[in-house]
């Protein structure tokens, strides 16, 4: 059983803020503790986010999170959040929200880019000097016939 509810909006970085009406909340029944309550109550939330509309994101930003969350969108390119790790609503809600945010976090990193750098002068003297002396053992190694 569903119940839709209004979100308010989520902050993942100071740049970029999900508005709440680009949000879907359902309610579910969830599984797991809460005795006879567990029955009755709609406590498990599902937090439902398209970024492919989203107005939240810059066209670079789009792109690099599509990518990086392809496996993770539904096929009408949702991507579906849920939280059933308490026993009350709310609290479920909050953490749908923050799992919401740290996946988009995650997603949006951007990895730092490699600086190219070149061995010191030392640093290949000392490689010349091991490969020298590890073929030096090699070779004490080989029978001589004299």
């Amino acid at each position: 059983m569903r119940y839709p509810a209004a979100v308010s909006d989520i902050v993942v970085t100071p740049r970029i803020v999900i508005p709440g009406d680009e949000l879907t909340e359902a309610f579910v029944r969830s599984s797991g503790p809460g005795g006879q309550n567990v029955n009755k109550v709609a406590s498990k939330v599902e937090l439902r986010w398209t970024p492919q509309t989203s107005a939240a994101l810059s066209f670079d930003d789009r792109a690099y999170l599509l990518t990086k969350l392809g496996g993770r969108l539904t096929l009408d390119g949702e991507l579906i959040v849920t939280s059933d790790r308490y026993r009350d609503q709310p609290r479920n809600r909050a953490d749908a929200a923050e799992k919401l945010a740290a996946i988009v976090r995650a997603a949006l990193a951007r990895p730092k880019p490699r600086k190219k750098t070149k061995p010191s002068r030392g640093a290949k003297e000392r490689r010349i000097a091991s490969k020298k002396k590890r073929g030096e053992i090699k070779s004490a190694r080989r029978a001589r016939f004299d």
